[in-house]
């Protein structure tokens, strides 16, 4: 079985969402990793609605498959990165992160997407860590409430740097909220190199009942830097033999090529992306 490989919209932040689309269908991408932002799809735009119906009959037409992102830096404040998070100890904060994943929800039900996928944020100064674990499960609680109305997994990121860290940090996320169906897990193969102890290959083994969705670039140990194949440290054969072994044994969603930081080079990326993933498959990096 191929592998249903996907490119992330964060790393395509100079096209327009209609031109980043098409290159990724006449590339032979399977999908789309869309990260909801104000320059692709905003979920807070008055429009909304009317733009979600183009796109799902856009997805329709290309053939793409979708899963919605949440990482977008500035979205819900111009002036702090990433925030308000989950985490934040403003409670009227917390709210306004819960009520975008519910937006996020709403949008992946509507455009049939495997997931959406969130994250913890950083733990703030000042906040000790049993209220921050408690503020994160009672805020994911609202929007696990949404997402299974809905059929429609929320897939949690383990972030370096973030409260929700690693992949033990998920499984105490998931414990906390009493293991819930709805709760799935974003694994980011480069997390794994730079944070875990056991090899990308192994996680990806070890995590596999809980994979929802996969993001994947190379990385450095103890760095956090999404780098683009062969200029890091990871051995991806194995990577991939894993991965393999995820999708034949039922997994549904994508495994997406994440390069935030290299928006000015997307498109020729997402073109050698493709292709040296798809050289793995056969064997031509091996």
């Amino acid at each position: 079985m191929t592998l249903r490989l996907a490119y992330g919209t964060n790393g395509l932040t100079d096209l327009r969402l209609d031109d980043a689309l098409f290159l990724l269908a006449d590339l032979g991408y399977d999908g789309v990793a869309l990260t909801l932002d104000h320059m692709h799809l905003d979920p807070m735009a008055p429009d909304l609605s009317d733009r979600v119906g183009r796109l799902a009959r856009t997805l329709r037409t290309l053939e793409l498959s979708v899963t919605i992102e949440t990482g977008a830096r500035y979205i819900l404040d111009a002036r702090r990165k990433h925030g308000p998070s989950l985490l934040d100890p403003d409670p009227e904060g917390r709210a306004a992160r819960v009520r975008m994943l519910m937006h996020a929800v709403q949008i992946a039900a509507d455009l049939g997407a495997h997931a959406v996928h969130c994250f913890s944020g950083v733990l703030p100064d000042g906040v000790d860590p049993d209220s921050a674990w408690k503020w994160l499960t009672d805020e994911l609680s609202l929007v696990l409430y949404t997402a299974t109305g809905l059929g429609m997994p929320l897939a949690v990121e383990p972030e370096p740097g973030h409260l929700l860290a690693t992949l033990a940090d998920f499984h105490h996320v998931r414990h906390l909220l009493g293991s819930p169906d709805a709760l799935g897990l974003t694994l980011d193969i480069g997390h794994c190199q730079c944070l875990e102890r056991a090899s990308p290959a192994d996680c990806v083994r070890s995590a596999a009942p809980w994979v929802r969705h996969v993001q994947i670039e190379d990385m450095r140990r103890g760095i956090h830097e999404h780098l683009p194949f062969g200029a890091g440290e990871i051995d991806f054969p194995p990577v991939l033999d894993a991965l393999a072994d995820l999708t034949h044994d039922g997994y549904p969603g994508l495994i997406s090529v994440e390069l935030p930081r290299h928006s000015h080079a997307g498109p020729s990326l997402a073109k050698s992306s493709l292709h040296y993933l798809r050289g793995l498959e056969k064997g031509a990096h091996a």
